[in-house]
């Protein structure tokens, strides 16, 4: 029609359904009489909030008996009985209450991708407590003593060596994030997958797997430091803005710290942007402008011909056996530590001279992990003091003075990737049936 598109055929316009009609024109206005068409309202349906689910950890003989026999990880003859991840794993998935577990969460937790980062998580939350202590300590010390330019090498060396395990981290969260190797078929979105992103269901996801972390690091770390742990797990993955858990406890610590403890903690990559463009910590690592050894970026995936003593430590840490840790002397938690020393649940066996000791910390580590999601805030300064030490401190390697080696190409060959236990997944699969369909299991 042309122009009779814009002002009509009558001098009028025509808008929402109904014809107006210009007030320098005489005309008769239409109106349209139908009813307004109803709005459909989308239902939203409400994730259940995984800060407030608590774990069982006050398991009975029975349930151990029962555990111990039926799901389990049974050592084959010849091979070395060391509590390896998959046994933390199985403490955890057996613990955790049923509307947290899922199909799609036992596959993921049984990649291996997610063994690296579970893994890596480990060592970074370890070093992590292991140098709040210490920081604490100097903090005190400042109070009498004067800081020295050798103090502030001590705590720069600190805070390159948090740095780097934070993207030991980064690495493995990042192969998750785009859906590469392993986790492809876990990924919401993707070229051949034609729809689009699934982001309440993603959601979900990532706060379950995160809450399962907590909890598998909490345990590896023997029983120690949980508000603690939960505190940075969530800081680095979702900033300080969006730390839900920290919007519960309301501990403050972060803004209780001093300069240097701060420094040397959190590190130099931050970036306090909006809130719409704010990266979490561990994709500003990866993004910082500081000077990392490029190998840290493939670790346990690309071979390389050369090993720093220092990418070294840190690729065994992540991908390697666990029976050779202790040989290593990589400390990994209590990852690598002799089966015999430990329940049926991973607690410390109370041995020699050290009786006395443990039975009061293994009472006061079941009292303070029967709720381990309460607002006490006493162990968010402390790692654990009074606990049986059950691991040595780590103590990584320093870093190379000169320039790393570059090969004159980029290494294309993989690194021999350790494979999951597939019996343990299926089991845990054939319990989740069993528990969430009693009848048709019985059948």
């Amino acid at each position: 029609m042309g122009d009779e598109d814009e002002e009509g055929m009558f001098g009028g316009l025509y808008e929402d359904g109904h014809w107006i009609w210009d007030d320098n024109s005489e005309a008769l206005v239409f109106i349209s009489d139908l009813p307004p068409k109803p709005v459909e309202a989308i239902q939203i349906p409400t994730k259940a909030l995984t800060g407030t689910i608590e774990f069982r950890d006050d398991v009975d003989l029975l349930e151990q008996i029962r555990f111990r026999r039926r799901y389990q990880r049974k050592v084959k003859p010849g091979q070395p009985e060391v509590i390896t991840i998959q046994d933390v794993k199985d403490i955890a998935l057996y613990t955790a209450p049923i509307n947290l577990l899922s199909p799609m969460l036992i596959n993921m937790l049984h990649l291996p991708t997610t063994e690296r980062f579970i893994r890596a998580l480990i060592i970074y939350s370890q070093y992590y407590l292991q140098i709040s202590d210490e920081m604490a300590k100097r903090i005190l010390e400042l109070e009498t003593k004067v800081s020295t330019p050798q103090c502030r090498l001590v705590e720069n060396e600190f805070r390159d060596n948090l740095s780097d395990l934070r993207l030991l981290v980064a690495k493995e969260y990042s192969t998750m994030l785009i859906g590469g190797g392993d986790t492809r078929k876990f990924h919401h979105m993707g070229p051949e997958k034609k729809r689009k992103s699934l982001s309440d269901k993603d959601a979900r996801f990532f706060e379950t797997l995160l809450r399962m972390c907590v909890q598998i690091v909490w345990l590896a770390l023997g029983r120690k430091s949980f508000n603690q742990i939960e505190l940075e797990i969530n800081r680095i993955f979702k900033t300080e803005i969006f730390n839900a858990v920290e919007h519960t406890l309301r501990t403050e610590y972060i803004a209780k710290m001093a300069k240097e403890e701060r420094d040397a903690l959190l590190g130099l990559c931050l970036r306090h942007d909006k809130k719409l463009n704010t990266r979490s910590p561990l994709m500003n690592e990866v993004f910082c402008h500081r000077d990392i050894d490029y190998r840290v970026l493939g670790l346990g995936v690309i071979k390389y011909c050369q090993y720093s003593a220092r990418a070294l430590y840190m690729m065994q840490a992540v991908a390697g056996p666990e029976e050779t840790l202790s040989e290593l002397g990589i400390v990994l938690g209590i990852i690598g530590a002799p089966r015999s020393s430990f329940d049926t649940m991973l607690k410390p066996l109370p041995t020699g001279s050290s009786k006395s000791k443990s039975k009061a910390s293994m009472s006061s580590t079941s009292t303070y992990s029967a709720s381990p999601s309460s607002k006490s805030t006493g162990s968010t300064k402390k790692s654990g003091i009074g606990l049986l030490k059950l691991y040595e401190d780590i103590v990584l390697p320093k870093k190379e003075t000169k320039m790393p080696y570059f090969p004159p190409q980029f290494p294309d060959e993989s690194e021999e990737i350790r494979p999951c236990n597939e019996v343990q997944r299926k089991r845990w699969l054939n319990r989740l049936v069993r528990l969430l369909h009693p009848q048709t299991a019985a059948r």
